[in-house]
């Protein structure tokens, strides 16, 4: 029994002893300069000793310390770095214990000059200087061939969703720069997408001031989330690019191309795609961007002032006037599409003159099937339209770009700024529309109606503008001011045909039958004046006071003639025609008082705003008899900003705005607009601008030490006076709409976010969640209703990426909406989106990579009987060649269950809708691509050598 116990005790020493000796150890130390005073926030990195690949990071708290805990058992290299130091290197060792402690390690001092010698021979995975991260990608392997959107993928602390948007630290990049200088404008997708990652020496993430805080030269506390791209020496010496072949079953083809050539001064690059398999290739949505939503670089219009004028930004289509296509956003990923682009972008820049210039072209060609339900509830009733509708869309636009920045002197800078867009295009629409009395069972038929529209459109627009801004001798004393000349002409005609058949006695035989064959004719030309002063008086030590004026004028020209089309040829139709000439002038005078003290930025200020309304509109242009609508409209516009920098990464922010939307002349109009006899405008001369009072609140952190990021906020909107369009419905469902004032309409949001390293550099985690309430106000047969929509939305995401043989990639997406109706409660319902999606990507022998992506997604309401699934998954195998891997042939399988439609579902204010669109779904690709890479002795190390 003894001896039993003795070998018993013996066990337990030698496995406790064995436990000692393997598994995993504690690894700690702290640093100091060579006087021994503690050095903190120190970046401290744990390599494997083979590649360096990063295994662990740290930063050292205020006494210099440093842990890392668990670490497995094994041969490492410690790498410390610290701004103005030596950068620290030492093999490591575990010791027998569980903790092996370095000590006190000591860094050295070192010179400027040293320290761009050491800096270059020394690269860190990553290292920390306050809010700026440096990524080494050399330690963040990605497959051969991969793209700059791959390799964020793979760092610590970034995130990349499926549309391409980058966030950084929780909070979305808002410029993307290569070498600092701009790429296609400020498109924050066009040089991930498109430059490879091997091409990257470096990438940067830090906190940028706004562009208003740079022209002005006074630090608002505000921040833009930048990252930038640093060249390798290698790529800025010669050309480098991408070329991409494929072909497919069902015809399917796609070509895609890219060209860069950088030096230290210069950059050059260009792209282009042509494919028939809805691949847009570039960011741009390009519908909105013909709709002169991307018009300017945003920040850039020199309006001065809290706020801004962002409202005047952007010019074209408010009055509802100009004819474009009927496409929809997304529109890439409904129908069937057939693209062509291409582009090109231009970087000068030295000390004081940076100069950047695009162009852009585009082309589109789109066919489209949809069948669409939507039911609209009444006060004590619903009637429910179902649509079956095609379409048939071309649309082309070319996009030009120029930004000139010169320093004159220390005191002076000229900013200038052009951008240009010429879009023409064609739409062939037709639509079967069943009107049916009832929410759910369609069984009496009232009205239907079978249309058919031709469009063919063309259109200019033209935004210049200059900034000069110059600094006084006295510290904080600035002045700058802003002239822009914007203008926008769009042309076009429609055909409008359509048979619409009344339903009262019988389901079968219509009791009247009303023919609509018209066509329009419209032109619109606006013009617009706007400039900009601000001047800046520091006073005290922590103020100053800014005084701002904003001016602008502006015209619009619309002559829009309609003509009844019958046997006896064309008659103008004098309801439908107008002709109208609207001079708005705006005046915006205000100041605020500034304080801004270690890291505490707080303004408040209001403004006096005039707009004043000077329209005069006819039946046609030579009409003597004109109707005049002279409005002026005054407002004060208190304004109240906070953003607290707390340090360490910590950032607080909120404030309260008002803002005015003026009516659009349009709506002022008494005119009846019955082109479409089922629903019928109806303007109103006496609307008064929409007042919007805005309060939001937030909080940002991030800890470059662990890379746990957290951010939290609400914000709150209350609209006084806002326009709304109120609805009667007669008994044979015609809708007569017209727009009207109303206060009451609001908004609530709350969202959080909060991520984590499971394992760093290994495994990320990411939560976030929000919740929406909206109340939307409506008049509908002269009863206020009030439409409430709650809605609570889920998300995760985890990303595992242990080697470059294997990543792993998913997230999970939930969105219920809860809307209730006031008018007519009984129809009260739910909608609930889910998404979940997963990517991985796996590394085979002899330089096999086998790529799947797969995403589920369900659209259900259970109120009328929707529900879809719709699962789509995507599969390649490719494998690299050629000398150094420049050649990739690729087999590609999409949508391997047959099943991607178009499919969405919404709710708003009084109704209720799902639509159904048939699109590209399962086919196979073969593609071949080259990575072209430069030859550096063929180019001179200035100029680009051609």
């Amino acid at each position: 029994m003894k001896k039993i116990l003795l070998l018993a005790i013996l066990c337990l020493t030698m496995s406790v002893a064995h436990a000692q000796t393997s598994g995993r150890f504690t690894l700690k130390g702290s640093t100091v300069d060579t006087a021994g005073v503690p050095l903190p926030e120190s970046t401290v990195m744990l390599l494997t000793p083979k590649d360096s690949t990063l295994v662990n990071f740290a930063r050292t708290a205020k006494d210099g310390t440093f842990e890392f805990k668990n670490v497995k058992r094994a041969n490492y290299l410690i790498k410390i770095t610290y701004v103005g130091y030596l950068p620290y290197q030492e093999a490591v060792k575990p010791k027998d214990d569980d903790v092996t402690d370095l000590g006190k390690i000591k860094m050295t001092f070192m010179d400027q000059v040293l320290y761009d010698v050491v800096i270059k021979a020394f690269r860190a995975p990553l290292s920390i200087r306050g809010d700026t991260i440096e990524y080494d990608p050399k330690a963040f392997k990605v497959q051969p061939g991969a793209s700059v959107e791959d390799l964020i993928r793979r760092l610590p602390g970034l995130q990349v969703d499926q549309d391409g948007t980058i966030k950084a630290q929780g909070e979305t990049v808002k410029r993307v720069t290569v070498d600092g200088k701009r790429f296609f404008g400020d498109d924050t997708k066009a040089a991930t997408k498109n430059l490879p990652a091997e091409a990257i020496s470096k990438v940067q993430v830090f906190n940028e001031k706004t562009e208003q805080s740079r022209i002005t030269g006074v630090d608002d506390g505000k921040h833009e989330k930048t990252l930038n791209l640093q060249l390798k020496d290698s790529h800025k010496k010669g050309g480098f690019g991408k070329a991409t072949l494929a072909a497919g079953t069902d015809k399917r083809v796609e070509g895609k191309i890219n060209y860069n050539r950088f030096n230290e001064k210069n950059q050059f690059s260009v792209i282009g795609l042509g494919n028939n398999t809805n691949q847009g290739g570039m960011s741009w949505d390009d519908y909105q961007d013909f709709k002169g939503s991307q018009s300017f670089n945003w920040g850039d219009d020199g309006d001065f002032g809290f706020g801004g004028g962002v409202r005047y930004i952007s010019f074209g289509g408010d009055d509802d006037e100009s004819l474009t296509i009927q496409a929809g956003r997304g529109a890439q990923n409904r129908g069937f599409n057939k693209n062509w682009a291409g582009g090109a972008n231009y970087n000068f820049d030295t000390k004081k003159t940076k100069f950047n210039t695009s162009y852009y072209y585009n082309q589109t060609t789109q066919d489209l099937d949809a069948t669409a339900r939507q039911t609209n509830f009444l006060t004590n009733s619903a009637f429910t339209k179902v649509d079956t509708n095609g379409r048939l869309n071309f649309n082309e636009n070319h996009r030009g770009s120029l930004r000139f920045e010169k320093t004159i002197d220390s005191l002076n800078t000229l900013i200038v700024l052009s951008n240009m867009r010429i879009g023409s295009g064609t739409a062939d629409y037709f639509s079967h529309q069943e009107f049916f009395r009832g929410a759910q069972d369609t069984t009496q038929l009232s009205n239907t109606s079978d249309q058919r529209n031709f469009s063919d459109f063309n259109s200019f627009a033209l935004g210049n503008t200059a900034i000069f801004r110059h600094k006084f001798k006295k510290k904080g004393r600035n002045f700058a001011a802003s002239v822009a000349y914007n203008v926008n002409n769009s042309e076009g005609t429609i055909d409008q045909k359509s048979t619409n058949r009344f339903f009262r006695t019988s389901e079968t035989t219509p009791d009247s039958i009303l023919n609509i064959n018209q066509t329009n004719y419209t032109k619109s030309l606006r013009n617009q004046i706007k400039g900009s002063v601000l001047f800046i008086e520091p006073f005290a030590k922590k103020f100053v006071v800014e005084t701002f004026y904003n001016y602008s004028l502006k015209s619009d020209d619309v002559d829009r003639d309609v003509f009844d089309i019958n046997e006896s040829g064309s008659v103008r139709n004098t309801n439908l025609s107008r002709y109208y000439r609207n001079i708005s002038t705006y005046n915006r005078l205000g100041t605020s008082v500034r304080y801004s003290h270690n890291g505490l930025n707080i303004a408040a200020g209001v403004g006096a705003q005039q707009i004043h309304l000077d329209g005069k509109f006819s039946v046609d242009q030579n009409d003597a008899v004109r109707t005049n609508i002279d409005r002026k409209f005054f407002n004060f516009v208190p304004n109240v900003s906070l953003n607290f920098d707390l340090k360490q990464n910590r950032y607080l922010y909120g404030g309260y705005n008002v803002s005015v939307q003026e009516p659009n002349i349009r709506d002022l109009q008494p005119i009846v607009d019955n082109s479409n006899p089922l629903y019928i405008r109806v303007g109103n001369p006496s609307l008064v601008p929409t007042v919007n009072h805005s309060v939001n609140l937030g909080y940002n952190y991030f800890n470059p030490g662990s890379f746990i990021q957290m951010f939290f906020g609400a914000y709150y909107n209350y609209y006084d006076n806002q326009v709304i369009y109120s609805q009667r419905v007669s008994e044979n469902l015609v809708t007569t709409t017209m727009a009207e004032n109303i206060s009451g309409g609001k908004n609530f949001n709350l969202y959080g976010n909060y991520g984590f390293p499971i394992v760093k550099t290994k495994s990320n985690f990411n939560i976030n969640a929000s919740y929406n309430r909206g109340n939307n106000l409506t008049n509908i047969n002269g009863e206020l209703n009030e439409t409430k929509n709650n809605g609570y939305n889920w998300g995760a995401r985890l990303d595992f990426t242990p080697s470059d043989k294997f990543t792993v990639y998913t997230n999970a997406n939930w969105n219920i909406t809860d809307t209730k109706y006031s008018i007519s409660s009984g129809q009260n319902q739910k909608i609930i989106n889910t998404n979940y999606g997963a990517e991985m990507n796996v590394k085979l022998p002899k330089d096999i990579y086998f790529n799947s992506r797969f995403s589920y997604n369900s659209y259900v309401n259970n109120r009328f009987g929707f529900d879809q699934k719709m699962p789509i998954l995507n599969v390649s195998v490719f494998k690299t060649m050629l000398k150094s891997k420049k050649g990739e042939i690729r087999l590609s399988a999409f949508d391997l269950f047959n099943k991607n439609r178009g499919i969405s579902q919404s709710a708003y204010q009084n109704f209720v809708s799902q639509e159904q669109v048939r699109t590209l779904a399962r086919y196979f690709m073969l593609s071949f691509t080259y990575n072209m890479r430069g030859v550096a002795h063929s180019v001179r190390r200035k100029g680009f050598g051609y």
